[in-house]
């Protein structure tokens, strides 16, 4: 499937019925008064979330989304009835805009959560409402009002509990394919993840984390160089980073330039996100000399100055990543539970 992280749309409520002017007609009934109904509210367009979506390619075909009016009402003083409110289901992760305003309306990340983005028009008054004393037999009514329009700008931006980063080719997907049931293609040469790809990572029975393969970056991913940001904001959402790095490149690119080029990038596009807690993977230490494997993991340590955690793996035979995903899981977990508390405390 082609993922499609942004749309746009156009959403129109209901129109609310019109109100009805009439009288009572009955036999031996003279003066039967007004009894004109009122008309229908209109229906109002609602955002769903649907936890089996996972793209937006859908609005790609269908942009206009339109709810139903309301009845006009009738004699009798029968109400018309109102139209039905219009649900649009929406990935995980969909954050919603106004596209002429540019106002944030709404960031749905819950299954089943639903946010109202266009109400429905008022329905219109039918004659019997406007009986007074003074107006015995009145002969207005009102129209409903038109439901509200609005131009949305759909975002999506992936939901998972760690996202990995690296320049292309750094084994980001092997290491996914490694650790998890997820399959993305695997290749030697760049830019072979075009999509993001999740993956569920089980540590225990009922212990899991979700990890993101993004699409490898390269110098310039913050102005929209190579894949750009357009997948640079899917880790907007995660609690971990992790950063892979090609310990024996075959360009022979420096390792630690590799590192600080990514650092860069992130504090250009998100100060908050180069914040994130990161940690350094140095990964295929498979295809270096067991003999010079320390020593160059620790040079590269060193001119990073690194002071976070460090793991040394081999995602293709599995080596290293069994500690690594515990410790993601505990990191993960405490992350939850402060986040946690820090609701609670709100």
């Amino acid at each position: 499937m082609i993922f499609v992280d942004e749309a746009t749309i156009r959403v129109q409520a209901g129109k609310g019925g019109n109100g009805c002017v009439s009288f009572r007609r009955e036999k031996y009934i003279p003066f039967g008064g007004p009894d004109g109904g009122d008309g229908g509210d209109g229906g109002s367009v609602f955002l769903e979330v649907d936890a089996d979506l996972n793209t937006l390619a859908d609005f790609r075909i269908q942009r206009r989304f339109k709810a139903p009016g309301g009845q006009q009402g009738m004699g009798k003083n029968c109400t018309g009835r109102s139209g039905e409110d219009l649900i649009v289901l929406v990935p995980p992760g969909t954050m919603i805009s106004d596209v002429d305003t540019e106002e944030t309306i709404g960031d749905l990340t819950r299954p089943g959560e639903r946010l109202k983005v266009a109400q429905g028009g008022f329905h219109g008054l039918g004659n019997a409402r406007y009986k007074s004393s003074t107006n015995r037999a009145p002969r207005q009514s009102s129209n409903g009002s038109m439901g509200e329009s609005f131009h949305l700008k759909l975002e999506m931006k992936v939901i998972a509990d760690v996202g990995l980063l690296g320049l292309p080719n750094a084994g980001k997907s092997t290491f996914i394919r490694s650790v998890s049931g997820a399959r993305p293609k695997v290749a030697d040469y760049p830019f072979t993840t075009l999509v993001p790809n999740l993956g569920v990572v089980s540590v225990e029975s009922h212990r899991s984390f979700v990890i993101a393969d993004i699409p490898g970056l390269i110098e310039g991913a913050a102005e929209g160089a190579g894949l750009g940001i357009q997948f640079l904001k899917h880790v907007a959402r995660t609690r971990l980073l992790l950063h892979i790095v090609d310990m024996a490149p075959m360009d022979e690119t420096d390792p630690v330039s590799s590192v600080n080029t990514i650092a860069a990038e992130l504090e250009k596009y998100s100060p908050d996100l180069a914040q994130r807690d990161r940690w350094l993977v140095l990964n295929k230490l498979d295809l270096v000399p067991e003999e010079e494997r320390e020593a160059l993991c620790q040079q590269v340590i060193d001119d990073l100055n690194w002071q976070g955690p460090v793991y040394r793996i081999s995602a293709i035979s599995g080596e290293g990543t069994k500690p690594l995903i515990f410790a993601i899981m505990e990191h993960v977990e405490s992350r939850g539970a402060v986040e946690e508390a820090e609701i609670l405390d709100k």
